[in-house]
């Protein structure tokens, strides 16, 4: 059998698909070691992840040596062995083993960082080289890790050279008619594979850990890339549109809001009694702060001590979750107070100028609106996001890059202002130097303004200035938040001196946390994070104990401020919630969650959902019957969010292009479809 799979036309095939299948088996060992401890052992469950693991791994090689197949099928025998025949060969055969091994490596280090196969992070990364290659050698020894792939690789070349296999495929007469099975076999299996086979099959355990080692690192790389955005109809359970927004507006209403005429719209006016304040308001957001490193929650290592003495000075959200894993999903929680749509976040999209954030409340207030961020903002798009919606930018410029088309409303932490900078930006003691600089500006415009500032020194490399905090640059985790809480204390404290301090008021909340990973589908307890409204005048301190999400916090500064508005926000005034509306809604880009108290309900890609118990205190998730109410408020929040923005319902009714938009292609549904009402899909299991 193996002769007529492996003819001697065929032996490096045979040479890369056990090199390669090995690999896979090893990095999939070390995954399931690493985690040994995530997981419960059980013998079947072994041999099913690595069972399964190796048909995904035998559908992925096939993908390479299909076309490899066919080149040496119809190759004539008279050229086996030319000079052409060898040099694309053996040039093919390099490039795949470094590639190989490459991808093997980057996975040990991908898992490190969050516990996962490949995901939609590995596949924004891939299109920001700039800053993960800096990341990468700032982590690591860049030019030892390609060293040893090159090592590697040369070894693996010799192995294949000692089994004469480069001597076998260039020196023999096989005939087409050899050659047409084993071409055959890689066609069918990639057919079966392309055709019948998804990455989520993978998923069969309820530990996450289990169904991440079972997956293709490969595969699943490219099935992510696939999935960076999804048309929520096509792939989620609805319902009518009329139904679903007829929920929404249950769901969102608040008895000092009106709606407008149109049913199929979220626009509202609120009123709050009160005397109207307009102080300056900064936001500030902190780079994967999870709840848990407080000491308010349990953490005695005083990592925080500065953020953790907010919470006797502040309007302290203590039970406020993320929306999602990643920085600009944090973003697009709190600048545009939505649910998390599935796929990319709206930051990073099409069509994402001229948006209601919540810098249009502001700018109804008569605020200016500044961005800033230490880093280069091309970054996750984040500079065309907020420029294309109204606000000023100051970042950190990336000379190598090429410039984008800005209004002249960029500016720039210039080389001077930096003492400090890696492969995200400039240190936050940096960025908040600038920022003082920029208000101290502003305020002499006798204007309100608004600032939304994303910090980045908590993030992997973990590096920062030296000498400031007991555990050295680059070392762990631990550093970083101690020299976030440096920089946060030193600005607070020159803050305070500046003559518009009094004047202002500070919202401080993490973007997401340090980690996603568990062992459940969603990891409830890696989306608590931490979040604040400081120097609010003539308000007292108190800890506001309702489940909560990031889109709610600004809706609920509104309310303080005694703000009447339009909206078209989703997020609600948290103060004012009744217990039976408190919710949060959570997601890892492709499943979508809504938690009330402890259930949970997560719908997932293939029009299917699971409704959960959760156990706090174990972190837990108990599966139960489906309650069919909380099924259509799920999809209630989800289907609308989705709709609204494809279709421009969060378009500003005055249109006006403010810059050049990065194009980001996208299928968007038509208006045909939009009118179309889908199946009710909502089911109890």
């Amino acid at each position: 059998m193996l002769k007529l799979l492996f003819p001697k036309r065929f032996s490096l095939v045979k040479t890369f698909a056990v090199t390669f299948l090995v690999f896979a088996f090893s990095i999939r060992l070390i995954f399931y070691i690493w985690s040994f401890s995530e997981i419960d052992f059980y013998f079947l469950h072994f041999i099913r992840i690595f069972g399964i693991g190796f048909l995904f791994d035998l559908g992925c090689l096939s993908y390479v040596l299909t076309f490899y197949s066919i080149y040496l099928l119809i190759l004539p025998s008279k050229l086996h062995g030319s000079v052409f025949d060898k040099i694309a060969t053996n040039t093919s055969y390099a490039f795949l083993l470094f590639f190989m091994i490459f991808s093997f490596l980057a996975e040990l280090a991908f898992w490190g960082e969050y516990q996962k196969r490949f995901n939609f992070i590995a596949v924004d990364y891939l299109l920001y080289t700039y800053e993960v290659v800096q990341n990468i050698n700032q982590s690591y020894s860049l030019p030892l890790i390609v060293g040893i792939i090159i090592i590697i690789t040369f070894l693996a070349i010799k192995i294949a050279k000692n089994k004469n296999a480069f001597h076998h495929t260039f020196i023999n007469s096989d005939a087409f008619s050899t050659k047409i099975i084993p071409t055959l076999f890689w066609m069918l299996i990639l057919a079966g594979f392309h055709i019948n086979v998804k990455n989520s099959q993978a998923e069969s355990f309820l530990n996450q850990y289990e169904n991440e080692i079972t997956k293709s690192g490969i595969y699943s790389f490219f099935a992510a890339y696939n999935a960076a955005e999804l048309n929520y109809n096509d792939f989620y359970e609805t319902q009518s549109y009329d139904t679903a927004y007829k929920n929404i507006r249950t769901l969102i209403a608040e008895e000092n809001a009106s709606f407008n005429g149109n049913t199929k719209s979220i626009q509202r006016t609120i009123v709050n009694e009160g005397k109207e304040q307009t102080p300056n308001v900064i936001f500030i957001g902190l780079e994967s702060v999870s709840a848990e490193f407080m000491e308010r929650f349990g953490n005695g290592a005083k990592l925080v001590p500065t953020i953790d003495s907010l919470a006797g000075k502040s309007i302290f959200f203590t039970n406020l979750q993320a929306t999602g894993t990643r920085t600009i999903r944090g973003m697009e929680a709190i600048a545009l107070c939505i649910p998390p749509t599935p796929g990319q976040s709206i930051v990073k999209r099409e069509n994402n100028n001229n948006l209601f954030t919540i810098g249009e409340v502001f700018k109804q207030k008569g605020y200016t609106r500044t961005f800033f961020y230490g880093g280069d903002g091309y970054f996750d798009n984040m500079n065309v996001f907020f420029a294309n919606n109204g606000f000023d930018i100051v970042d950190r410029k990336n000379k190598n890059r090429f410039e984008q088309v800005f209004p002249t409303n960029r500016g720039q932490i210039t080389d001077d202002e930096v003492t400090f900078e890696n492969a995200w930006g400039v240190c936050d003691g940096d960025l908040y130097n600038k920022v003082l600089k920029e208000v101290d500006k502003q305020h002499q415009l006798k204007k309100p303004f608004f600032n939304f500032i994303m910090t980045s020194s908590n993030h992997k490399p973990y590096t920062y200035p030296d000498d400031i905090v007991d555990i050295p640059s680059g070392t762990n985790r631990d550093g970083a938040l101690k020299y976030t809480d440096w920089a946060f204390n030193k600005f607070f404290k020159e803050a305070k001196n500046k003559p518009w301090f009094k004047n202002t008021v500070f919202v401080i909340a993490s973007d997401h946390c340090a980690s996603s990973a568990g062992r459940s589908e969603i990891n409830v307890k890696s989306y608590h994070i931490p979040a604040f409204i400081y120097n609010l005048q003539n308000t007292l301190p108190e800890e506001v104990n309702k489940l909560s999400s990031q889109i709610d916090l600004f809706p609920t500064l509104f309310g303080y401020l005694h703000w009447s508005y339009e909206s078209n926000l989703f997020g609600k005034d948290i103060s004012k919630m009744k217990p039976n509306e408190e919710r949060a809604l959570v997601s890892n880009q492709v499943k979508l969650g809504l938690l009330k108290g402890d259930r949970l309900l997560i719908l997932d890609n293939h029009k299917k959902h699971t409704f959960y118990h959760w156990n706090s205190s174990t972190n837990e998730l108990i599966a139960q019957k489906t309650n069919l109410l909380f099924l259509n408020e799920a999809v209630s929040y989800y289907q609308t969010a989705f709709d609204l923005f494809k279709n421009d319902g969060l378009k500003l009714k005055k249109q006006h292009i403010v810059a050049t938009p990065i194009i980001i292609k996208t299928k968007c549904i038509t208006k045909t479809e939009r009118n179309k009402k889908p199946t009710v899909q909502a089911r109890a299991d």
